[in-house]
């Protein structure tokens, strides 16, 4: 076999290849013998047909079944011939197969890039900071409030009015007919003020009483996050069947104890400090790792190829589907499309990649490795973070060589940014604004 090496890009290549006649030959001969055996042919005894005669019938079939088996047996070979580090699939057009000639074909392939060892010495970082006030605490504590409220019914004969809840039942009408985005619903809750069907529609039911019914007429603006509904003029039907009001609990033990394995407020604003000091902890963290690959990134030069960014990137795209499915709602329900988030996010995936073989690079230049403490340590961090016990981590991990694998090369790049980071200056600075530490992380206490 005769392979060649053709480069579109240090990290592009066509493998031009080429299987000896005799090999084809082989394959032809040993594919013809088999069918013989197998197939039927009106006027032939099983095993005695000519081979011309299958040659005749069955020859376009045969061809193409035997190119497909000397691109499989031959590929890999032809890959490990030219030394190189294949990522992804390969792209092959099968050209048609002649007897009594070599076989050649052409693969076009992407490869990891070649990456100059990295100069990881003398960065100088910022850590910031950050002490959680009062402010923070008290703020957490309402939150939580919050999600204890209860509703209750208005029995004074008042109207409605902004910050109250509506119990109503309402129908939308386009050009005088019923709109299948706008069907019809009862007792449906909403607050007003807040807008989750639009401004105009909550301004509407402002003033209402109880069984009062009232035609609201609402223009959707053109950006409006429902497409069938954007810059549409409908006019709604609207039934006010009941006014509710929330009831926030007293910040005391008891509100603590509803939350669950929870004894007092004391220990509540100890739990919230300490979900706030690890949201800090989070972002101290991201912050650093930033201030690292921004700088390496610019000091390496080196392609990536578009197979890995295209992996990279369907995993962001399948954690957002995951978001927006843990809300009950759906990408095409915001009105985003796969299409557009891989867009919006390429350039992040292609920074991820770049981060990702940086840190490989440096993990080989290093000869970082792992002891058993090492793993064991990881184990129970990870516990640590997900609330659960080492065993069901290390149950989860060890179902599958894979997983085990991917987690020890994770810690292996932490290792990797400590090693960046002891081996760097890092000054300690005040925060530049006032943070929020990290998505509601007093929900933990929930």
């Amino acid at each position: 076999m005769q392979v060649t090496v053709e480069d579109l890009s240090s990290v592009k290549k066509i493998l031009h290849i080429e299987i000896p006649e005799a090999q084809v030959t082989s394959e032809l001969d040993a594919y013809y013998k088999n069918l013989k055996k197998t197939a039927k042919v009106k006027g032939f005894r099983p095993g005695k047909i000519p081979r011309s005669v299958l040659e005749r019938m069955f020859k376009k079939d045969v061809h193409a079944d035997v190119s497909s088996r000397l691109i499989q047996n031959s590929f890999l070979d032809a890959v490990k011939e030219s030394e190189l580090r294949i990522v992804g699939n390969p792209k092959v057009d099968p050209p048609g197969l002649e007897e009594n000639r070599p076989y050649k074909y052409d693969a076009t392939i992407e490869v990891s890039p070649q990456i100059e060892n990295i100069d990881f010495k003398g960065l100088t970082l910022e850590k910031t900071l950050y002490k959680i006030s009062d402010e923070e605490i008290t703020a957490q504590l309402k939150m939580l409030q919050k999600s204890l409220a209860q509703q209750k019914t208005v029995e004074e004969d008042r109207p409605i009015k902004e910050g109250d809840f509506a119990l109503i039942d309402y129908e939308g009408f386009k050009d005088g007919k019923p709109y299948s985005e706008t069907q019809k619903t009862e007792n449906f809750t909403m607050k007003i003020g807040n807008g989750q069907i639009s401004k105009e529609f909550d301004n509407g039911i402002i003033g209402m009483k109880p069984s009062e019914t009232r035609e609201v007429k609402v223009t959707f603006p053109k950006d409006y996050f429902n497409e069938k509904l954007a810059g549409q003029k409908i006019s709604f039907n609207i039934k006010l069947n009941e006014i509710r009001e929330e009831v926030l609990p007293e910040i005391d033990d008891e509100l603590a104890k509803n939350l669950g394995n929870i004894a007092s407020l004391e220990e509540l604003k100890k739990t919230i400090t300490d979900n706030l000091q690890q949201g800090y902890d989070k972002r101290v963290e991201q912050e650093l790792n930033e201030q690292i690959f921004k700088d390496l990134i610019s000091k390496s030069d080196f392609e990536v190829p578009d197979t890995m960014v295209d992996y990279e990137l369907e995993g962001i795209v399948a954690e957002a589907e995951r978001s927006f499915a843990a809300r009950n709602v759906s990408m095409e329900d915001m009105g985003l499309t796969r299409e557009g988030i891989a867009e919006k996010y390429r350039d992040t995936a292609l920074k991820q990649v770049k981060r990702h073989l940086i840190l490989g690079k440096l993990i080989e230049q290093e000869k970082l490795t792992l002891t058993d403490e090492d793993l064991e340590n990881g184990y129970k961090e990870m516990a640590d973070s997900f609330n659960q016990p080492v065993e069901e981590i290390k149950n989860f991990y060890n179902q599958n060589k894979d997983k085990v694998e991917f987690f020890k090369h994770t810690l292996l790049e932490k290792q990797a940014i400590r090693l960046i980071i002891d081996n760097g200056t890092v000054k300690n600075v005040k925060p530049k604004a006032d943070p929020k530490p990290g998505k509601k992380e007093a929900d933990k206490t929930k």
